[in-house]
C-alpha cells in the first residue's frame, strides 16, 4: 500500500515538474524589458527561468532586482565596420560560447529564449550546439546583427511588424512584442508626485533610448524656457548624462528609470520618443500621442527610420527625423494639439498581446517533447 502511495506521489510530481527556460538578450533596455515582461506569464506556467547575460551590460542590474538566477557571460561587440577592437572581440565571443556552453550543460533548459544583443549570440550557438530548441524575437522590421547571426541557429523567430517575416523565411511567427503588463497599471498621481509637478500644465516626456541621447538631450535643453512655459517637461537623459541637465522650475530629468516608468507614462499628456520597436509599441498600448525620432543612418542601420514609418503611415506617429530636430517643440506641440485623433488611430490599431503570442510559440515548442 505504501509503495502504491509512494508510486502515485512520484508521478504526480512528474507531471507537475517545473519545465525550464533560460532567456537572454542586453546590451541595451530594448533587449532585455521583453524578458522582464515575460516572466509573470513564465512563472503562471510553471518555467523555472534563469537569465543570461553581460557582466557589466545594464541587464544584470534590471534582473537583479526580479530574483531571477543570473549567469554573465563574455560577450563582444558585433560591428558593422572596421576596427582593431574586431580582433579581440573574435576571441571575447569564442569565450562566450565556451562561458554559455558550460552553463546550458549545468542547468539543462528545456527552451532558450534570445531578444538579441551582443551578449544573446554566444548563447544561441551554444544551445544549438548542445541540442536545446532555441527561440529568438526580433522586435524591428529589420532583424538586427546579433540575430541574424542567430537565426540559422534557430528553430522559430517571432517577429513584431508583419513586414519582418518576408525577411526572416519559414521561421517567422508574428507574435507582436512583449509588453509589461504593469506599464498597463501607471498611477497618474504617483507620477505627478514622482516628478514634483502640479498638475496645472500638461505633461510632455522626452525619451531619448535606455543610453540617452545627445542630440535630443540639447534639443530640449535648449528649449527649456519655452517648453517649460506650457508643459510640464519630464526628461529621461541617459545615465551618464543626467550630470549634465539644467535645474528649472517645471522640468524633471532623470538617467533611466525602469520601476517608476508605468506611473510616469500615465503622467504624460504627450511623448517624444526614439523609435526603437519596444519603445514604439508600448506608446500605442497605451495610445500616447507621441512624436518619433528614429537613429538617423548615421547612427544605425536604418530600422528606428522604418519602423517609424509604419507607424507614421497607420496614422499612429507624427515622425522628426534627426536632421531637423530643432523642431522638436514645435512637433510635440502639434501633436498635442491633435492627441484626439491620434489616440482614436490608436484606439482602432488592433495591437497583438505580444507575451501571449510568445508564449504559445514556447510552449508548443516544450510540449512537443
Amino acid at each position: 500500500m505504501l509503495y502504491n502511495k509512494m508510486y502515485y506521489v512520484n508521478t504526480l510530481l512528474e507531471m507537475v515538474a517545473l519545465k525550464k527556460i533560460i532567456l537572454t538578450g542586453g546590451g541595451t533596455a530594448g533587449h532585455v524589458m521583453p524578458n522582464v515582461a515575460l516572466l509573470p506569464a513564465l512563472k503562471r506556467a510553471g518555467f523555472e527561468v534563469v537569465y543570461i547575460g553581460g557582466v557589466n551590460g545594464m541587464e544584470k542590474d534590471i534582473i537583479a532586482r526580479t530574483g531571477v538566477k543570473y549567469y554573465s557571460v563574455s560577450a563582444g561587440k558585433l560591428r558593422r565596420y572596421i576596427d582593431v577592437e574586431n580582433i579581440k572581440d573574435i576571441f571575447r565571443v569564442i569565450k562566450g560560447v565556451g562561458d554559455a556552453y558550460g552553463i546550458i550543460k549545468k542547468e539543462k533548459p528545456d527552451v532558450i529564449f534570445s531578444k538579441g544583443g551582443f551578449v544573446a549570440a554566444p548563447v544561441v550557438i551554444s544551445g544549438r550546439l548542445l541540442k536545446t530548441p532555441v527561440i529568438i524575437h526580433e522586435s524591428d522590421i529589420i532583424p538586427g546583427l546579433a540575430n541574424k547571426i542567430s537565426m540559422p541557429f534557430a528553430e522559430k523567430v517571432c517577429v513584431s511588424f508583419p513586414e519582418t517575416l518576408k525577411r526572416v523565411g519559414g521561421k517567422g511567427i508574428l507574435t507582436g512584442p512583449p509588453i509589461r503588463g504593469e506599464l498597463l497599471r501607471g498611477d497618474r498621481e504617483r507620477g505627478l508626485k514622482l516628478c514634483g509637478f502640479g498638475g496645472a500644465k500638461p505633461v510632455a516626456l522626452i525619451m531619448g533610448g535606455s543610453l540617452g541621447s545627445v542630440s535630443v538631450n540639447k534639443t530640449v535643453w535648449k528649449a527649456l524656457d519655452i517648453l517649460t512655459a506650457k508643459y510640464d517637461a519630464v526628461h529621461i537623459c541617459g545615465r551618464d548624462n543626467l550630470k549634465d541637465a539644467p535645474t528649472r522650475l517645471g522640468y524633471k530629468p532623470f538617467g533611466y528609470v525602469s520601476d517608476e516608468m508605468a506611473d510616469i507614462m500615465a503622467a504624460a499628456d504627450v511623448v517624444a520618443s526614439r523609435a526603437g520597436a519596444n519603445s514604439i509599441f508600448e506608446l500605442l498600448a497605451l495610445k500616447k500621442p507621441h512624436v518619433l525620432i528614429p537613429l538617423s543612418k548615421n547612427a544605425s542601420r536604418g530600422d528606428q527610420i522604418l519602423n517609424a514609418a509604419s507607424f507614421e503611415t497607420q496614422g499612429f506617429s507624427v515622425v522628426l527625423q534627426e536632421e531637423s530636430i530643432e523642431c522638436l517643440y514645435d512637433k510635440l506641440d502639434e501633436v498635442y494639439r491633435r492627441r484626439s485623433q491620434f489616440i482614436r488611430n490608436m484606439s482602432e490599431s488592433g495591437l497583438m498581446d505580444g507575451v501571449s503570442g510568445v508564449m504559445s510559440v514556447i510552449q508548443s515548442r516544450v510540449n512537443a517533447d
